[in-house]
């Protein structure tokens, strides 16, 4: 499946359980999936948020008065801990596996998963420049850890936002768990509108009340949304002027810019595939803007699936081995952020790489 498919049929269950269902890959299960380490010169911490703002009523329920969210912080911490953060909950992974009528795999196999964040370390520094991310529809805010440590190690607050209602399951602080109520809407025909005009709201309230911590730099915030989360990226921007720039991983853009522009940095970052969404909305960008494409990627390339999928033994049809994927999101990512939040010039979003063999600079 293609990010250039119609988003409804990545609303079923995602990419990641749709390929499961046909692989049949349990007897290649590894004990322990993996990320791949931070570069960065800091030990990373993290810890989670729970929000409410009670300023509006859920979206995808009326009848709940108030808009409660997941937030995960990862940040520069002043020491490691003594115990890894965990991934996600034996629950959280096996909604996610059997939204997709998965039972071939171990149900917990993705709870498992070691990451290099240690729970409520110390922060090192405050006024930190700050990175929010959207996760794809259906999965969770966790999909998008190796990217969020790596930003992390480097200096940076990253604060990913679980969209409630809007993935196949995450839990809230009790142990009460909730899923994806939204995907039962999927054919309503503004569902993609809704759903981009709804996580517009949710990052700008998010940031109402991350900008009052002294944690928080309030001049140097970038957005980087994957999937439906970079198609809400524009609309974020758009609503909110305190997001400076923003990035767009695989996201069909479901609403398109007006026909004023964008005119702050904004970067698209996807598979080496057509998406008519993003040629039609590329003369809207009238800023700094970059396009680029990885040849080998596929969906997932751009979260923690890939690399996790292929520790299980799972073929998603990636040509990307091993943490390649991690290490070319991670790369680029990074390299927007730093020249747009810390004004440090990164020529590898500006010529071809030796490094980086498979990304390629479509537009400029």
């Amino acid at each position: 499946m293609r990010k250039r498919t119609h988003v409804r049929s990545a609303v079923v269950a995602g990419l990641l359980v749709l390929v499961l269902a046909v692989s049949g890959a349990a007897s290649a299960a590894t004990s322990t999936p993996y990320l791949p380490e931070p570069t960065g010169p800091h030990p990373v911490g993290t810890t989670s948020l729970y929000l409410k703002d009670t300023s509006r009523a859920d979206p995808w329920v009326p009848s709940v008065k108030a808009r409660e969210l997941m937030v995960s912080l990862w940040y520069p911490a002043k020491s490691r801990g003594k115990q890894r953060a965990p991934y996600m909950t034996a629950k959280e992974s096996e909604l996610l596996l059997r939204s997709g009528d998965i039972t071939n795999v171990p149900l917990d196999v993705l709870s498992k998963t070691r990451t290099d964040a240690y729970p409520d370390a110390a922060p090192a520094g405050r006024h930190l420049p700050l990175v929010v991310l959207s996760p794809g529809f259906n999965w969770p805010r966790s999909s998008l850890t190796s990217l969020a440590e790596e930003l992390a190690s480097w200096g940076y607050l990253v604060a990913g936002i679980d969209h409630t209602y809007e993935n196949a399951g995450m839990t809230f602080p009790g142990g009460r768990v909730v899923t994806c109520l939204a995907c039962a809407q999927q054919d309503n025909p503004d569902f993609e509108k809704k759903v981009v005009e709804g996580r517009a709201r949710d990052v700008s309230f998010v940031l109402d009340e991350l900008t009052r911590r002294a944690l928080v730099d309030r001049s140097r915030i970038a957005m980087v949304g994957m999937s439906m989360g970079g198609a809400s990226v524009g609309e974020t921007m758009l609503a909110d002027p305190r997001v400076r720039a923003g990035a767009d991983l695989d996201g069909t853009m479901f609403k398109d810019l007006p026909a004023s522009g964008l005119s702050r940095p904004f970067l698209l970052f996807g598979e080496d595939a057509a998406d008519p969404s993003w040629d039609s909305n590329w003369s809207r960008l009238t800023g700094w803007k970059r396009r680029l494409a990885v040849t080998g990627a596929v969906h997932a390339s751009f979260t923690d699936y890939d690399v996790l999928t292929q520790q299980i033994g799972v073929d998603l049809g990636s040509k990307l081995t091993g943490t390649r994927s991690v290490d070319i999101t991670r790369a680029y990512v990074r390299a927007f952020v730093d020249q747009h939040l810390r004004g440090i010039p990164r020529r590898l979003l500006d010529r071809p790489s030796s490094r980086f063999p498979e990304v390629k600079l479509t537009g400029r």
